[in-house]
């Protein structure tokens, strides 16, 4: 059962678009909670907002899970966010990432926990920031 629950979210993610988010709430459950580094909602109006914020400030996102693994209630996703980030020019951005999904009775996810350095995988790629992140961790690691 939990990995029928696992390939609907692999799926939805993986199409996700400005047309499919009004069927967020096929997936998360009404008052889901979510984390990521920059967010801490509760309640699918919440989540949907910043789907909906992310295609306002990306061009062509998509989600690609590279693994998921299931047990009981439980899942975790290993993904990649690719994207092209208007201020950092055209090319194809990539960050690396990892998802803890809990799902309610009904098979709609109600915990969603997203783990990734926004240090190493967001603020490293803007030019000026980046130089003094990158010379922040050669100094930490010395």
């Amino acid at each position: 059962m939990s990995g029928h629950r696992v390939e609907r979210v692999r799926a939805f993610f993986e199409s996700l678009s400005p047309e499919s988010l009004p069927r967020i709430d096929e997936i998360y459950a009404r008052d889901a909670y979510f984390k990521d580094p920059f967010n801490e909602v509760r309640g699918v109006a919440a989540i949907r907002r910043i789907f909906s914020h992310m295609f306002e400030q990306v061009d062509a996102p998509r989600f690609v899970v590279r693994e998921a693994v299931a047990a009981g209630d439980s899942a975790f996703l290993t993904w990649d966010f690719r994207f092209r980030a208007r201020r950092l020019g055209s090319a194809e951005q990539v960050i690396h990432g990892a998802s803890h999904l809990r799902f309610a009775a009904d098979g709609r996810v109600c915990h969603h926990r997203d783990y990734w350095d926004a240090a190493e995988e967001l603020y490293e790629k803007i030019p000026l920031l980046g130089g003094l992140m990158r010379l922040l961790k050669r100094r930490a690691a010395s």
